[in-house]
């Protein structure tokens, strides 16, 4: 799952890039409204479907003793992940360019992906798909 939720997040995050760039070159803005909403809207049900796989990987793949500490380092990730995304947000938004931001979450996602892929996937995964 975790998987198929970064390719969607990172599909998504470029969508919106695209049309949040033609909607700041379009003379009639609003005609990019509606896909940016829709890819928006997907964007963040993938994140919250992501979510809730990583932490159901972390009881699998952690013993009772390091499953608590990983999960409450994970979850204090995911709370600076919330201060960072708006700040960068923010600061695109006042140059203009927020598909920047965009682009840049694609490719922490993309990141995100060969890792997953790595230990959980990949031919030499750790663990086997948990």
């Amino acid at each position: 799952m975790t998987h198929w939720v970064s390719i969607v997040m990172t599909i998504s995050a470029l969508g919106v890039a695209w049309f949040l760039r033609e909607a700041y070159r379009s003379e009639t803005p609003e005609d990019f409204f509606v896909p940016f909403f829709l890819l928006f809207l997907l964007l963040f049900a993938a994140s919250g479907i992501g979510n809730g796989s990583t932490f159901r990987t972390i009881a699998v793949v952690f013993d009772k003793e390091q499953a608590g500490p990983v999960l409450g380092w994970t979850s204090a990730v995911a709370a600076y992940g919330a201060f960072v995304v708006p700040q960068e947000f923010g600061t695109q938004i006042n140059n203009a360019t927020p598909e920047y931001a965009l682009i840049a979450f694609a490719v922490f996602y993309l990141v995100c992906l060969g890792i997953n892929w790595w230990y959980y996937l990949g031919p030499r995964a750790e663990y086997q798909n948990p």
